[in-house]
């Protein structure tokens, strides 16, 4: 059997479809439905059995015939202020499932942030980069270093994937942390208009630039490593292609006019005529923003990925007629 925890989330999900689409059907979905609505992601799925994430744990010992355990369960929200239970939710809990997984030879897969990089300028799988600005990113990096001590004398496979900017499918329940490009889909949909954040520390109106990677390229390096369990260690996973949040809403409201019948147009016609629009940087996130990240892709290059990732213009573009579909 296959352990996915966040089996109901956002990439967890997707990662569940797209075993289903091997063949793979005996696998443990792992997830806290507390959020109920988290279900519908998994509709379309074939499992085995659903765990409560509180559950798993104390479960672990009598489950027998486990192949692989995708980690991709935890709290990201940027903004949790509460560290003790972002540190039991993503550090304790990741420690308990590395340490069955460690004692049994089985392979350990986990999601791991492009967050643990916070205000550092560059993004290379290195400690002295490491300058988390948040909780929820001191909670990956804290467990980051624990599997960098491990890994010269753990005998199976462990995988730490740092997810850069991930879009796509199956990220509805996200709400307020769902990715820019579902939250530019809504107001545009709604209001005929996308909202970006001016300038703010040196960059203009639109330009914070960050990594995204469409959920399909995550799944896929995912799976790569399950067809590769020789290969171990922590690895960047976004395009290695920084693209302004101009981009992603260009795109998106784009698409939009395609899909109507109407001309592309660029950013000053798009400005021009309302269709985007700037509004202040907030205070609030001053000093715990992002506004630069490119994942140097260097490391999981040389493991052996070779497969290309999709462009904002690329992937966003499918996002969103997959959106339209559905709205």
């Amino acid at each position: 059997m296959i352990i996915v925890t966040g089996a109901a989330g956002f990439i967890g999900s997707n990662l569940v479809h797209a075993l289903n689409g091997r063949g793979e059907k005996d696998i443990v979905a792992v997830d806290n439905l507390t959020r109920a609505d988290k279900f519908r992601n998994l509709v379309d799925c074939e499992i085995a059995d659903y765990v409560d994430k509180r559950d798993l744990v104390a479960m672990l010992p009598g489950l027998e015939r486990v192949r692989a355990i995708f980690h991709q369960g935890a709290c990201s929200d940027t903004m949790e202020t509460d560290g003790r239970y972002m540190m039991e939710n993503n550090f304790r809990y990741s420690m308990a499932l590395l340490e069955y997984a460690a004692a049994r030879g089985i392979p350990f897969i986990y999601a791991s942030s492009a967050a643990v990089y916070g205000s550092s300028q560059r993004f290379v799988e290195q400690r002295e980069f490491e300058q988390p600005l948040n909780v929820y990113g001191y909670s990956k990096f804290l467990f980051d270093q624990i599997v960098r001590r491990r890994l010269p004398a753990n005998a199976s496979q462990i995988v730490g994937l740092r997810y850069f900017n991930v879009y796509g499918p199956r990220e509805t329940h996200k709400g307020r942390m769902a990715s820019v490009a579902f939250h530019n889909f809504g107001q545009f949909r709604d209001e005929g208009k996308v909202r970006l954040f001016g300038g703010w520390d040196g960059w203009g109106a639109g330009e914070q630039s960050r990594d995204f990677i469409h959920v399909d390229d995550v799944v896929a390096v995912n799976l790569f490593f399950l067809d590769h369990p020789q290969a171990s260690g922590i690895f960047n996973l976004g395009t290695g292609l920084a693209q302004p949040f101009n981009d992603v809403a260009a795109t998106v409201v784009n698409t939009m006019r395609s899909l109507a019948g109407e001309p592309v147009l660029g950013h000053a016609e798009l400005v021009a005529g309302g269709l985007l629009e700037y509004v202040p940087f907030p205070d609030a996130l001053k000093g715990k923003y992002q506004s630069f990240t490119q994942a140097d892709m260097a490391r999981l290059r040389a493991i052996g990925y070779q497969a290309p990732f999709a462009t904002v213009q690329q992937g966003v573009s499918r996002y969103v007629e997959w959106l339209n579909a559905r709205s």
